[in-house]
């Protein structure tokens, strides 16, 4: 299962970033890194139920109504890598917005914008 965690986790979130975590990783959190890169996305990331788009997806919703902005920018640029577009990730973040309040949802666009950039349409 690490294998195919550290497979499925370096494809979502690319492999500089999964790299760097494990290899800076200590005496203290390696077994963290260990643990979520074969049990989050080992066990779960490889099951069939979800596809990647969808579970990333949940993720931005639970993601923003916890209210954790490093996650969050990690997950959007995931959530890019699995297929969504600006527009889904901004319709996650209305539906955050009437279920986890606007708060939430003012953070949670702060953070996809430095994510994704500005654009000029209006």
């Amino acid at each position: 299962m690490y294998d195919a965690g550290l497979k499925n986790r370096r494809e979502v979130l690319g492999a500089d970033y999964v790299d760097n975590s494990i290899g800076n990783a200590d005496s203290f959190n390696s077994e963290f890194q260990e643990l979520v890169t074969r049990y989050c996305w080992g066990e779960v990331w490889s099951r069939e139920g979800l596809t990647r788009r969808e579970r990333s997806l949940i993720n931005l919703g639970m993601i923003s109504a916890l209210n954790r902005p490093h996650e969050l920018k990690l997950h959007v640029k995931g959530a890019l890598n699995n297929g969504l577009t600006r527009d889904d990730i901004k319709e996650v973040l209305l539906q955050v917005m009437i279920y986890c309040g606007v708060p939430a949802a003012v953070d949670s666009f702060r953070v996809a914008r430095e994510v994704l950039g500005h654009d000029n349409d209006r």
